[in-house]
């Protein structure tokens, strides 16, 4: 794909437009990405370092990070666990990157410790998984969690900060990005409505432009295939699905494990516990969460993930005391729509080519271990390069 002149082009800085007091003059770009969580910045950066001669724009409709998105809620665990066979060179890839290519975004090195009720290969007695990592005393009954395996290799890190050092050097090497504007697909191109608030807090267009683009990658997570949908008339097999992710202020270190029970994740995170409760199915369109109710008094977590921290309160003893935060109402736990690809749970992430010139980019709930290399795979497709770095 050729490259046009101008701002952005190889060598220069980007630019940024941060409010709609700074005049937006644009009309074309061979690059239009939109979404600023981490695929979208990821794939951004990727792509001005693989064809520097490609103008390019990054949308956001929030700020950089988007605060109400799923990147800024992810987990932030890595684990092999989780990797799909046939995937290893891509995660061990991921992993190499967030150690070493985006400065601080708090990476360490956390083995994980995944235990079970039963036995099965690769498991040892999780007494002995006590006896290797005294920081998980207390977190877990050996009696009803009686055997386990470890994943030394695992990790954690904060997402929010690899899109931050992602759309940060995207525009530093030349990529143009466009804060508090909503996208709407075009053929062709995009539409662009800039937002901004009124004195009565409300969130309005201030005024709208027609933007051509040669490619539009379509990186919006969950919200990404009902856009296909509605602006474009694209139908997707894709799902998502409302994640809360509950605080347990149960104390943690550095020296804490990550531990993995009943795909319940108690991923150790300023001092306490974040939880990260399972996947069981897509949310039906027009589901609304809501909360749900433990004995009898309203919660803010919903039915199918209290229900969850219910069925292992018994093996997880600290689920049934006063440090788990469950809530008043739905917006006393954080939650984030969640895109799953293909509509399944366990689907890692995935790109798309919908139609001519448009890309559809999904991380999901195995965006964590190998959102990145997805991200670049996309990136190099679109510049036209062979080969990838874990091959």
């Amino acid at each position: 794909m050729a490259g046009s002149s101008g701002t952005g082009g190889a060598g220069a800085a980007g630019r940024v437009w941060a409010h709609v007091g700074q005049a937006f003059a644009e009309t074309a770009y061979d690059v239009v990405v939109v979404g600023a969580g981490r695929m979208g910045t990821a794939c951004a950066l990727f792509l001005r370092r693989l064809a520097p001669d490609l103008r390019l724009l990054i949308v956001e409709r929030g700020g950089l990070p988007n605060e109400e998105g799923a990147t800024i809620l992810a987990p932030g665990v890595w684990t092999a666990l989780d990797v799909p066979g046939g995937r290893e060179r891509e995660a061990a890839w991921v992993r190499s990157a967030l150690e070493h290519d985006f400065g601080n975004v708090s990476f360490q090195p956390r083995p994980l410790l995944d235990l079970h009720r039963a036995e099965g290969t690769g498991r040892v007695p999780s007494t002995d998984l006590l006896a290797r990592f005294p920081a998980a005393a207390g977190l877990f009954d050996p009696a009803a969690l009686p055997c386990g395996q470890v994943d030394e290799q695992a990790a954690t890190y904060r997402p929010g900060a690899v899109a931050l050092a992602c759309g940060q050097g995207a525009v530093q090497a030349g990529a143009d990005l466009l804060l508090n504007t909503h996208a709407h697909l075009t053929p062709g191109g995009v539409r662009l409505d800039r937002l901004t608030v009124t004195n009565t807090h409300q969130i309005v267009t201030h005024e709208t432009h027609e933007l051509r683009a040669g490619v539009v990658v379509v990186a919006m997570g969950a919200d990404g295939p009902h856009a296909a949908e509605h602006d474009l008339g694209l139908h997707t097999a894709h799902g998502r699905a409302y994640r809360q992710l509950p605080r347990l202020n149960t104390p943690s270190t550095d020296q804490t494990p990550t531990l993995r029970a009943g795909g319940l994740t108690l991923r150790p995170q300023h001092g306490g516990f974040t939880l990260v409760p399972p996947i069981h199915h897509r949310d039906p369109h027009g589901y609304r969460p809501t909360g749900g109710r433990l004995t009898s008094v309203p919660v803010g977590v919903r039915r199918e993930t209290l229900e969850d921290l219910i069925r292992l309160m018994d093996a997880l003893p600290p689920l049934s005391t006063d440090a788990l935060e469950v809530g008043h109402s739905l917006a006393d736990v954080p939650g984030a729509w969640l895109a799953l690809p293909q509509g399944r749970v366990g689907a890692p992430p995935t790109h798309q080519r919908l139609t001519d010139g448009v890309h559809l980019l999904l991380g999901g709930p195995l965006a964590d271990t190998l959102g990145l290399a997805v991200a670049y795979d996309l990136a190099g497709a679109v510049a036209g390069v062979a080969g990838r770095p874990w091959e």
